[in-house]
């Protein structure tokens, strides 16, 4: 069994940590102890909040230096940030599959390749690539593909930080109400069941750091798996 993971003064970054998610996990993360920076497009007064947009690999190196030189380390980085449009794939325009892959899947790669520049033995990454990453669906085949590329980026990962000592996790949530699928960038979201609670799942993914897991398939945030 893996040693528990000490949360006290850890520093962590949570991209997309303005986001429905995002924001929630990082509160998670500052409730165990933790320095927690947020980064999104959006401008906040938080003075633990760095505005930049994450789609550029130099935004990533700015914004990873600027913590390291605060700080003086990098223990956890989460990637809470994305994007969603629907429709069927001859109604997509071009412009629209380039931000969904530029958002969702090089972003989140941009950012891995620079944390693990720093990141020391027993850091933390974290993706979230959705349920989305295990059965695709019509009328989001665009939106599923590059969350599917970062599901399997997150594996292959995995077995390579393994080697320095970085434990990977890749995060599969069911639809959780976050409200981004009231701000697709492109067409009109389906009719959807109500999603999970996401206080429920910040915690469940933030508990899989404690847990020393590795992977965090759709069924791990089955009611019964979550904390209450």
């Amino acid at each position: 069994m893996p040693e528990p993971f000490d949360f006290a003064q850890k520093i962590a970054l949570v991209a997309g940590g303005t986001g429905g998610l995002g924001g929630l996990i990082a509160a998670e993360l500052r409730a165990r102890g933790c320095i927690v920076t947020t980064v999104s497009r959006s401008h906040s007064s938080d003075t633990a909040h760095i505005s930049a947009d994450l789609r550029s690999p130099e935004a990533i190196s700015a914004v990873i230096n600027t913590i390291v030189e605060r700080h003086g380390a990098l223990d956890i980085v989460i990637n809470a940030m994305g994007v969603v449009a629907f429709g069927p794939l001859d109604a997509t325009s071009i412009d629209t599959i380039e931000e969904l892959f530029l958002t969702n899947t090089f972003a989140h790669i941009f950012l891995m390749k620079e944390a693990l520049k720093c990141a020391r033995q027993g850091s933390v990454l974290v993706g979230i690539s959705g349920v989305i990453a295990e059965q695709n669906l019509p009328g989001m085949s665009v939106y599923g593909s590059s969350k599917a590329a970062v599901r399997s980026f997150n594996e292959a990962l995995t077995r390579e930080a393994r080697r320095s000592g970085v434990r990977v996790i890749d995060a599969r949530p069911p639809h959780t109400e976050t409200g981004l699928s009231s701000r697709a960038i492109a067409g009109d979201p389906p009719k959807m069941p109500v999603g999970l609670d996401p206080m429920k799942v910040a915690q469940r993914i933030v508990q899989a750091i404690a847990d020393g897991e590795t992977d965090l398939p759709s069924t791990s945030f089955s009611d019964g798996l979550i904390a209450n």
